[in-house]
């Protein structure tokens, strides 16, 4: 079960992070207004393919990549894996997918608009989890790299 690779990651990585089981799903607007944060700081975990390159992309919840960006900095036109494509590379089902404890090594990227935040909500290995943690320090565990690629939600 893919939350439990994420408590082996955390466990050996992070012990002080704790994943909270929740109720309902972990989709953005309901964990929102549930840990009462900003749609912006749910931090979604997006699987892409750009060129021949599978990687990981950490987003702010509410803000949309913006296609010029994506290709001038990561090299080409990012297209979403499919969920089962996803699902395996990760080790998570899609809704649940986050950086943290992969079933496969992926270069990792995180957003540059994370770090408008102190704290940040990933989803943690299941559709029901997830956890707070500092953008800095999430981004530093995974070793991603921070990269400006997309276009910030007017409501941020």
């Amino acid at each position: 079960m893919s939350i439990e690779s994420v408590r082996a990651f955390l466990a050996e990585k992070a012990p002080d992070v704790t994943i909270v089981e929740l109720q309902r799903s972990s989709a953005t607007v309901t964990l929102a207004a549930e840990w009462n944060v900003k749609p912006a700081q749910i931090a979604k975990t997006l699987s892409l393919k750009v060129g021949e390159r599978n990687l990981l992309l950490v987003t702010c919840g509410d803000s949309r990549l913006d296609n010029k960006k994506v290709k001038a900095v990561l090299g080409g036109k990012a297209r979403m894996l499919p969920a089962e494509a996803a699902a395996a590379l990760t080790g998570h089902p899609v809704g649940g997918v986050c950086p943290f404890g992969l079933a496969t090594p992926l270069p990792i990227y995180c957003d540059v608009l994370l770090r408008s935040f102190d704290i940040v909500v990933p989803a943690a290995g299941s559709t029901h989890s997830a956890m707070r943690i500092n953008p800095l320090r999430m981004a530093a565990l995974i070793g991603a790299e921070w990269v400006d690629v997309c276009e910030a939600s007017p409501t941020s």
